[in-house]
């Protein structure tokens, strides 16, 4: 079972940007879908992007222009380039597998925090 740990977070004022990056610990290329994920406090879990093999990619609207998702299967990585950031996009960010029924166990995350 391929397990992912994330990094990248940090502070950042409104506007800012931030990369995400996340490493399995094993080959993700047998896997369609990796979803990027975020949940901030109080809130459920929800999917912000997703990265398909053959380079299909889907955003949350939320996020859609200023959110880019990529995945690079021969260094079992997938990336989230998010500029643009807004207080709202304050959240621990994680990545797994999409749909649920792939989804694997959840890993620390990282956290985000855009704040003045």
């Amino acid at each position: 079972q391929v397990q992912f740990v994330e990094s990248g977070g940090g502070l950042v004022q409104p506007g800012g940007s931030l990369r995400l990056s996340c490493a399995a610990s094993g080959s993700i290329f047998s896997i369609w879908a990796i979803g990027w994920y975020r949940q901030a406090p109080g809130k459920q879990r929800e999917l912000v992007a997703r990265a398909h093999n053959g380079g299909f990619t889907n955003y949350a609207e939320s996020v859609k222009g200023r959110f880019t998702i990529s995945r690079d299967n021969a260094k079992n990585s997938v990336s989230l380039q998010m500029n643009s950031l807004k207080p709202d996009d304050t959240a621990v960010y994680y990545c797994n597998g999409w749909p649920a029924s792939v989804v694997t166990s959840w890993g620390q995350g990282t956290q985000v925090t855009v704040s003045s």
